[in-house]
């Protein structure tokens, strides 16, 4: 099996996994206290990580070994924690807001209605980080 293919799969485990750890198993605490200052919102922001990144691992193992996709250890590993390492950056919630304003975005980070700016470009990062998590699963 090659390495497109095993990125292909991969991707399709990684944006289900996704929002079901992030939409789903994420508390209503950690995600509102996430990006608060101190110890306070970096525990929220730990414990969402970790639970985010069970649920991905999780259901990683259970498509590896079904498909008995070849990956290395080595892939897993580096793909979840790149994972980790942005979400991470990108729950605190200044890092979004800093990319908007470097694309000339500032505007779209304020937008509650129709749509929430900071909520879409989230998600659309998260998935850009999703993508080269699967690249390294994929090729490594």
């Amino acid at each position: 099996m090659n390495a497109a293919l095993v990125f292909a799969v991969v991707m399709a485990v990684l944006i289900p996994a996704h929002h079901l750890a992030d939409h789903i198993v994420q508390t209503d605490a950690d995600a509102c206290g996430k990006a608060a200052p101190g110890w306070t919102g970096w525990r929220h922001l730990l414990t969402h990580v970790a639970t985010y990144h069970l649920t991905v691992a999780v259901m990683l193992a259970v498509t590896v070994v079904l498909l008995d996709l070849p990956v290395s250890a080595f892939g897993l590993i580096a793909g979840i924690a790149f994972s980790a390492i942005t979400h991470a950056l990108l729950d605190r919630r200044w890092t979004v807001r800093l990319i908007l304003r470097a694309t000339g975005s500032a505007a779209f980070a304020d937008r509650q209605t129709p749509i929430c700016g900071m909520y879409l470009a989230d998600q659309a990062l998260h998935h850009a980080c999703l993508w080269a998590s699967a690249l390294l699963i994929a090729c490594l």
